[in-house]
């Protein structure tokens, strides 16, 4: 069987004893980082063969990942925090084992995107995530258009969310505020960490208060 298995985020205490029980009890662990897995296993004293998947080498992984499945180990996997496969490796090796017929269980556990939404004071009863927005700026610009304009069905109404590298940030915030005005936005930052923070405040804010963004962001906002 193949175990889904969510990680902390940050506070390495968010993980439930379920999931302590099965990364203890399985043959291997399928990680996509071997360091950053290796940080959560030690800490609870877990030793197990550590096979790294990652964007690079998912299906040069497959062959040997789907044999040992087959031949009836017990596998988890899991991605460097919170739950795989959102924004992570791993869909494509779910969906092979769904194929072949391999049995697969999701242990429920830590996700940043609901840890944002529920922290951040914007109606939760209907979200979209986007993940992270396109690379391309023409692109970029084209979904926050198409968001200006789903805004206009009440049906539609959404809260949007996505995963914003700091890099990028400001470039974002600047498309973001040419479609959409100068609306308010959520950033939350270091989420279960020592310094986290979840804020709401308009694009020009954050653009004047940010200066060198670190870490990873989650962006969220709602049109009224």
């Amino acid at each position: 069987m193949l175990y889904i298995i969510a990680t902390p985020i940050g506070n390495l205490k968010d993980i439930t004893l379920r999931a302590l029980e099965v990364l203890k009890n399985v043959d291997g662990i399928i990680c996509e980082d071997s360091r950053r897995t290796g940080i959560l296993l030690n800490h609870y004293q877990i030793k197990k063969q550590l096979l790294v998947l990652n964007d690079f080498n998912e299906y040069k992984m497959f062959p040997q990942v789907i044999n040992l499945l087959k031949q009836g180990q017990n596998l988890a996997l899991v991605s460097d925090a919170g739950t795989p496969l959102i924004s992570d490796p791993g869909y494509k090796l779910v969906r092979e084992c769904i194929h072949q017929g391999i049995e697969v269980d999701s242990l429920p556990g830590p996700s940043s995107v609901i840890t944002a939404l529920t922290l951040s004071g914007l109606p939760p009863d209907k979200f979209t995530f986007l993940g992270y927005p396109p690379e391309k700026a023409s692109h970029r610009l084209k979904l926050f258009q198409t968001i200006h304009d789903r805004k206009q069905n009440d049906y539609l109404k959404t809260t949007y969310i996505m995963f914003v590298s700091p890099h990028k940030l400001l470039r974002i915030l600047k498309d973001m505020k040419e479609v959409l005005g100068d609306i308010e936005v959520v950033l939350a930052h270091e989420l279960t960490k020592i310094h986290q923070s979840v804020e709401k405040k308009k694009i020009s804010q954050w653009l004047e208060s940010l200066r060198n963004p670190k870490g990873e962001y989650i962006l969220l906002l709602h049109l009224s």
